[in-house]
Parts: C-alpha cells; structure tokens; sequence
C-alpha cells in the first residue's frame, strides 16, 4: 500500500526536537551543579557530540530516505544480520525506556496534584498516558505528529522564559546578576562525567530517521530537521544550563528538585513551581508521544525487511503499524508492572539504563555505516569519526556492568532472528 506522507517539515521538527527535550533539563541542572564549570564544558563536549552524530544521520538520510532509520543504515552498509541487531537494541531501548519516560509525566504531574505521586494512582495514570497515546498512534502517524506540534511548542515556553529572564538581569545588572560561587577545579573525569550525564538529553536525534516512509519528500526533509533540531535543542539546552549555573547560588541549585521552577520562582514568585511543573509534564508528554510512535514504527521495518515476524508488517487501512505498536505497549506494560511491585523500583531503573546500553548500539553502527556508504563525502566521513569516537566514549562511561547486559538484551534477540531467517 503506497504510505501517505502524513508529517511535515514542521511535524518532523517537532518529533526530534519533541523527543529530545523530555524532562532531563528540567533535572539535570541540579544534578551537575556540584561539578562547577566542568559542568558547562560537559554541555559544549556533548552538543559537538550530538551535532556530528546529527550531520551523520542527515548525510545518511538523504543518501537512504528509508523506514527505520538506523536499521536502514546499518543493513545497507553490513547486511541483514547487523540491521537486525541495531533495530534489536534500539527497539528495545524506546519501549524500555518508555515506561521511565511515563512515570516523568507522573511525576512532574505529582507537584500541583500529591494525590498521584504514588502507588496504584500514579501506576494507573502513567497506563493510561501510554496506552491513550498508543491509541493515538494506531489512529494515525498524522494525527500523532499533530500532538507532537503542539507538546513540542508548550514545552519551549518556561525554558524560553529562563533564557529571556537571564537575558533581562544581565542587561540590567551586569555582573552583578552573576552569583558568587567558589570555582571548581576543572577536570578531565569531571568533564567526562558531565558529558555522560548531559548526552541522554540527546537521545532521539535520530528520531526523524525512523519514520522516513512517512515524512513528506524525506530525503531533503528528514537531513534538514535532524540538524536543525538538533542545533535548536543544544542552543536551548545550553543557554538554560549557563543561566541557572551563573546567576543561582550552587548550593541552591543542587538542593532544588526544580531547578528551573526556582530560577523564574526568584522574579516571579513561590506560585511559579506549580505552572512549571505542569509544563514539565507536558514537555514529557511530548517526548513519549514521540517515542511511542518510534516504537511501533521499528519493528514494522523490521519485519518489511525479512529480520522479524511478518506478523509485524500488517498495517491499519490507515497505514500504520497497530501490531506492532500494541505489543511494544504490552511490552512497556510489563515494565511498569516491574516498577509497581513491592521493591522493584530500583530494578526498573536499572532495566531502563542497561536499555540504554543496548541501544548505544544504533549510534555507534551508524556512525561506521556512514564511513563505509559515504566515501566521497570527506566532511560526512570527518563527522562519522568523531561521532563513533564520542559514542564509544559515551559506552564505556556506563560501566561493564551496563555494557555487558546491554549485550545480554542483544542476545535475546538471536532466537528470533535465526527463526525468522529459516522461515
């Protein structure tokens, strides 16, 4: 069936951009507050990082404007085998991932509403957000990217409030807006630290990538949003970060659990926590929509690639892929069911990281794809480099423990590779 192009540029721009800007720069700032400037550096180190990761997947996109992405690459540059373990991991990363990603939206949620902060509520309210959201998908690819216009536009609005606020006290104070805070030695491992903890605020940069079938004359559309939304994401990230470094106390900033909420609380009041926390839940409202829609849309790739069931590859008269998006909800059902259970909290967290791990994988494959399917485009091949070096980096700052079960979830996926190949 021919697929109807159902997002647009600015569809496109809101899904990367939507689906990297979830609810870690709302967190982060008082995570790294006690590393000092080592922080800001670890910033500049990952949005370099993201860029050359993004002008990969913008040459290879335009070179390869196919449905999955990364898989997509990877398959076209070392063969069905190494497509299938890049999809694999990168599957396994959104639908795991997905479940931490809904409990955000209950959280931030929890502030204006502490009757939903815990226990069944909370479990039943991040359900219903998954599976309203799957519902949406399975409607449409259109109608989702309508969504994600609109979550992708509020959640702009308090972190650009940030950035206007800090513009407006410097322009009028000067240094004196600047806050007094005893220097930090600047260190390698600290900068490493940073860096490894800001560049999960990149993940979904290749979100554009994935739904390539779907996006409207994708081999100059898909190649622009990448770099621009990523490029729009570091900007934002970084002036918010600086804003909240410069101008807060430290100690203030690493106590906060809502540092933004306290940075605009100073000019404009207590009562501003409750209305950023409200567009902190949106803002991971978003990116779950966002990654929902990847979550369906990979292993129908899969499957129309011959690496997975072809049970996968049934679309609604719609298009869209309502099999697959109604296992992987399952899937994230279960690893909420982990999270409720009596003391499994710690566990689901730890699954959610050692998903990452696994899914380190998609980046780093792509990033060799490219040098291999890319010859002639030196500035690409320059970019592939540096990119594979950053996310090779990047995976050995998880630690063994995480990488080795990252390959453990790899693993699990050999049988039914091997099925659906005899098959």
């Amino acid at each position: 069936m021919q697929q109807k192009r159902a997002l647009g540029i600015w569809a496109a721009l809101a899904l990367v951009v939507g689906n990297m800007i979830g609810s870690g720069i709302y967190l982060l700032p008082a995570t790294l507050a006690p590393l000092g400037a080592n922080a800001l550096i670890g910033w500049g180190v990952t949005i370099a990082g993201a860029m050359c990761l993004a002008f990969v997947f913008a040459r290879l996109a335009a070179t390869i404007p196919a449905a999955g992405g990364p898989y997509a690459f990877a398959t076209a540059a070392f063969g069905p085998t190494a497509g299938f373990a890049v999809a694999w991991s990168y599957w396994v990363l959104v639908w795991a991932g997905n479940g931490a990603v809904a409990v955000a939206v209950v959280s931030a949620l929890s502030v204006p509403f502490p009757a939903i902060g815990s226990g069944l509520p909370a479990m039943a309210l991040a359900l219903a957000l998954i599976w309203g959201l799957v519902a949406v998908n399975i409607r449409g690819v259109g109608l989702a990217g309508q969504v994600q216009v609109v979550t992708a536009g509020l959640k702009l609005v308090p972190l650009a409030g940030v950035i206007l606020l800090a513009a407006w006290l410097l322009l009028g104070d000067g240094s004196g807006a600047l806050a007094t805070n005893a220097p930090v030695p600047i260190g390698a491992s600290a900068v490493a630290g940073a860096a490894a903890l800001t560049f999960w605020g990149f993940l979904g940069v290749e979100s554009a990538t994935v739904p390539a079938d779907k996006v409207e004359n994708a081999a100059r559309v898909v190649p622009l949003v990448t770099l621009a939304g990523t490029a729009l994401t570091g900007l934002v990230y970084f002036a918010v970060a600086a804003a909240i470094a410069l101008m807060m106390p430290r100690a203030e900033v690493a106590a906060s659990p809502a540092p933004v909420a306290a940075f605009l609380a100073r000019s404009f009041g207590p009562g501003t926590g409750d209305l950023v926390a409200l567009f902190a839940a949106i803002s991971a409202f978003g990116a779950l929509n966002g990654f929902i829609l990847l979550q369906g849309e990979m292993p129908w790739a899969m499957a129309r690639g011959g690496v997975f069931p072809a049970w996968f590859g049934k679309e609604t008269p719609q298009g869209t892929p309502a099999r697959a998006h109604l296992v992987s909800g399952v899937l994230v059902t279960l690893v909420m069911a982990l999270n409720y259970g009596g003391g499994t909290g710690a566990l689901f967290e730890e699954i959610a990281s050692l998903s990452l791990a696994a899914g380190m994988l998609a980046y780093l494959a792509s990033a060799l794809a490219a040098l291999k399917l890319l010859r002639g485009d030196i500035p690409a091949r320059i970019a592939a480099v540096i990119a594979a070096g950053f996310v090779a980096w990047m995976t050995y700052g998880l630690g063994l423990k995480a990488d080795l079960w990252g390959l453990a979830l790899l693993a699990l996926g050999l049988p039914v590779y091997w099925w659906v190949r005899r098959g």
